[in-house]
């Protein structure tokens, strides 16, 4: 369980459990998925959990208009000292199954607002995902 050592984080038979989870997933998935997958469970230990997992970056919420917040494992190389996820990537929902991915970008569209300072900028699309659309 490196992922949480390199984090910082204290290895525990339940955060493993959790993190597994997120690692059988190629998706975003939500608080109640995460819930059916455990088999006992404490719900106050999991919101901590969960909770953790955002403050060190080992996780990041996605919030998609007219969807419940989802929360997707962060890239192993996500930097998360400064306080903020910084993240290179897209999060898109597919039409047809409706999972939500973080699909990774060279760059990201430059924007320049005038007066203004941009910190973090987050980009989200739909369409269908590779998985429906049955390109490869």
């Amino acid at each position: 369980m490196d992922i949480l050592r390199n984090k910082n984080l204290r290895v525990t038979p339940f955060r493993k459990e959790v993190l597994e989870i997120f690692l059988e997933n190629e998706h975003a998935i939500s608080i109640q998925y995460i819930e059916e997958e455990l088999a006992e469970f404490d719900r106050i230990t999991l919101y901590r959990t969960i909770k953790s997992f955002i403050s060190k970056g080992v996780i990041h919420e996605i919030v998609m208009p007219g969807d419940i917040k989802k929360l997707a494992l962060c890239d192993r190389i996500c930097e998360h000292d400064s306080g903020l996820h910084e993240h290179n990537h897209i999060h898109f929902q597919c039409r047809k199954c409706e999972k939500v991915y973080c699909v990774e970008t060279d760059e990201l569209p430059k924007i320049n607002l005038p007066g203004f300072i941009i910190e973090e900028q987050e980009i989200q699309a739909k369409g269908v995902c590779i998985n429906c659309s049955g390109i490869t």
